[in-house]
């Protein structure tokens, strides 16, 4: 009943604001036959006049007045939440929830998202620190950052930071020690700080490439982490060797509290990507945000 009536009732209010057919079917962009014969079938459906009509004018019946009265508040309630969304879509506003990796924050997000933050005051940005491979879906976040590899094919993605490479790290006293690895497969005569990957539970195999040739190589030690932060702090101590994002350890290698070993099999990949499941109906913010983050 509602779905066949519900035009006709706003024609209806129309036509009592504008107290004519002519000036109604011109708002409202139709013909002044069609907007006639609308309003005629909403009276044989109720059975009830709701118009009365002169040459001149215009104007509800008791039962159109009532019936106008009862259901005209709730089409202007309609009408004021329909420009809200409007409003939402376009105004600089809103909640931005995001999933991502604690290396990707520090050394990619942050240094953007901050100006992007102070520039949109009622923008808010939720950060989850989470290493797994969330359902961003699921889990209702409008984005994920991981690493291009890791990045679904059905998700769009946007480019977000250069490339980047892994080091193997060990402080001066461990070498004094051990002596330095010449090649990823000596590391299986040192002390490795492991990492513990958040999906499956494994080891992290160390990866390397020389030459565009891949290879990896599980390593065994004392400790094993399953945060950044750890496995650096670890390997400053001279606990073991590590591998780490290179921007990590660039200022404690310029300390000489930390040095490189096997920088050769060392090379860089693509870095961090935003990735999103549909390029429609984006707030404003979101797609500012995106703007804010892409890598040129």
């Amino acid at each position: 009943m509602l779905k066949d009536n519900f035009n006709d009732l706003f024609y209806l209010i129309v036509v009592a604001r504008e107290r004519s057919f002519t000036r109604a079917a011109a708002k409202l962009g139709v013909s002044q036959s069609a907007l006639s014969h609308a309003i005629r079938g909403l009276e044989e459906r109720l059975q009830i006049r709701l118009l009365t009509r002169t040459t001149r004018s215009v104007a509800p019946t008791d039962a159109g007045e009532a019936l106008i009265n009862s259901i005209g508040p709730r089409f202007k309630e309609i009408e004021e939440e329909l420009i809200a969304l409007t409003d939402m879509r376009d105004r600089v506003a809103g909640n931005i929830r995001i999933t991502l990796g604690e290396h990707a924050l520090h050394s990619t997000v942050w240094p953007a998202i901050k100006p992007f933050l102070e520039a949109y005051p009622d923008v808010k940005v939720e950060l989850t620190i989470d290493n797994t491979l969330t359902d961003i879906v699921s889990e209702r976040y409008d984005a994920g950052i991981r690493l291009g590899e890791q990045v679904a094919r059905d998700m769009v993605a946007v480019r977000i930071g250069p490339d980047w490479r892994m080091v193997v790290v060990g402080s001066p006293g461990y070498f004094s020690r051990h002596g330095k690895p010449q090649t990823p497969h000596d590391l299986q005569q040192h002390n490795c700080i492991n990492m513990r990957l958040p999906t499956l539970g494994g080891l992290y195999a160390w990866e390397f490439s020389k030459d565009g040739q891949p290879m990896r190589v599980r390593v065994e030690g004392q400790l094993t982490f399953n945060n950044l932060a750890s496995r650096i702090e670890a390997a400053t101590s001279g606990m073991g060797l590590a591998m780490v994002p290179e921007d990590c350890v660039a200022q404690a290698v310029s300390e000489s509290q930390l040095e490189t070993v096997l920088d050769e099999w060392c090379e860089p990949f693509p870095g961090y990507y935003l990735y999103y499941p549909s390029r429609k109906q984006h707030t404003a913010a979101f797609t500012l945000l995106i703007d804010a983050l892409r890598y040129a």
